[in-house]
C-alpha cells in the first residue's frame, strides 16, 4: 500500500508548491481515496509484462491527481516505463495537468493532455493497459466505460459518481420503479435506481467480454460514492451469451 503520507507530500508538491501553505480538507479526504484507487492500479501494473511500457488513460482526469501520481507513486516506485495520457475537457483543468505533469517525477513516463470530452473517439489510444475513472460525474462514467470497451482497453477501474436523469440505465430504472409500485419516498426509490443502474453497468460490461467485479475501493465513510467496478477484458464466449441473456431480460418491460 502507498503510504498517504507520500501521497499528501506529492500532492502538495505538484498542485501547492507555496511554502507555508497546506493541504485543504476537500485534499486530504481525496488521499485515502488515492490510496485506494492506486492500490488498484498498482494490482494491474504488477500483472502486465514487464517487456512493455504500460499504457494508462486517466478519463475525465479533473485535476489528473489519479494519473500523475500513478506516474509517480507506482510506475516509478516499479521502475517501469509508461504512458500516463490524461483525458480533461476544461481548459482550466487541463492547463493546471500540464503544469502539474512538469513536475512528475517518473522520468521513463510520458504524460500527455487531451483536452476534450470523454466522448471524443480520438482521444483514446488503442489498447491501454488500464482505463481509470475516479467519481466521473452522472453519464461520464458511462460514456468512459464505452470508450474503454471501444478502445480495447484490457483493464477498467471505474468509480461513478451521482446519478442523474442522463445517466444511461435512469429512465428503464424509473419506469421499472413506477410498474412495480416502488414507494416515491426519495431515500427508498432512491436505492432502488441505484441498484438497478448499477446492475445495467455491470451485466454491459460483462457483454462486453469484461469479467466484472464490484467493490469497495475505500471505506463509505470517506465517500457514498465508494464502488469501484474492476473489469478485466477475457473475451470468454459462453460468460458475453450469459450476460448478452441476462442483459436482454432485465431491459425487458
Amino acid at each position: 500500500m502507498i503510504p498517504s503520507a507520500d501521497i499528501e507530500e506529492a500532492l502538495h508538491r505538484l498542485y501547492i508548491a507555496v511554502p507555508g501553505a497546506t493541504l485543504r480538507q476537500e485534499d486530504r479526504k481525496k488521499v485515502a481515496e488515492l490510496v485506494g484507487i492506486l492500490e488498484e492500479i498498482d494490482k494491474v501494473v504488477q500483472a502486465t509484462s514487464n517487456r512493455r511500457p504500460v499504457r494508462l488513460i486517466d478519463a475525465a482526469a479533473g485535476k489528473a491527481y489519479v494519473g500523475l501520481l500513478a506516474a509517480e507513486l507506482v510506475l516509478a516506485r516499479r521502475s517501469r516505463s509508461g504512458h500516463v495520457t490524461l483525458i480533461e475537457r476544461d481548459s482550466r483543468r487541463a492547463a493546471a495537468c500540464r503544469q502539474a505533469g512538469a513536475s512528475v517525477r517518473a522520468p521513463r513516463v510520458e504524460i500527455d493532455v487531451i483536452e476534450t470530452d470523454v466522448a471524443e473517439a480520438s482521444a483514446w489510444p488503442q489498447e491501454p493497459d488500464i482505463v481509470v475513472a475516479l467519481h466521473a460525474c452522472g453519464p461520464a462514467s458511462d460514456v468512459v466505460a464505452r470508450k474503454a470497451v471501444a478502445c480495447g482497453a484490457r483493464h477498467l477501474l471505474l468509480v461513478p459518481c451521482c446519478t442523474s436523469k442522463k445517466v444511461d440505465a435512469a429512465a428503464l430504472a424509473v419506469k421499472r420503479a413506477d410498474a412495480l409500485g416502488i414507494p416515491r419516498q426519495a431515500e427508498v426509490r432512491r436505492r432502488f435506481i441505484q441498484a438497478m443502474v448499477d446492475s445495467w453497468r455491470t451485466l454491459a460490461l460483462e457483454a462486453a467480454g469484461y469479467e466484472t467485479a464490484v467493490v469497495s475501493f475505500v471505506a463509505p465513510t470517506v465517500t457514498p460514492h465508494h464502488l469501484l467496478w474492476r473489469a478485466r477484458r477475457v473475451g470468454e464466449p459462453r460468460r458475453m451469451a450469459a450476460a448478452v441473456a441476462d442483459l436482454a431480460r432485465f431491459s425487458s418491460p
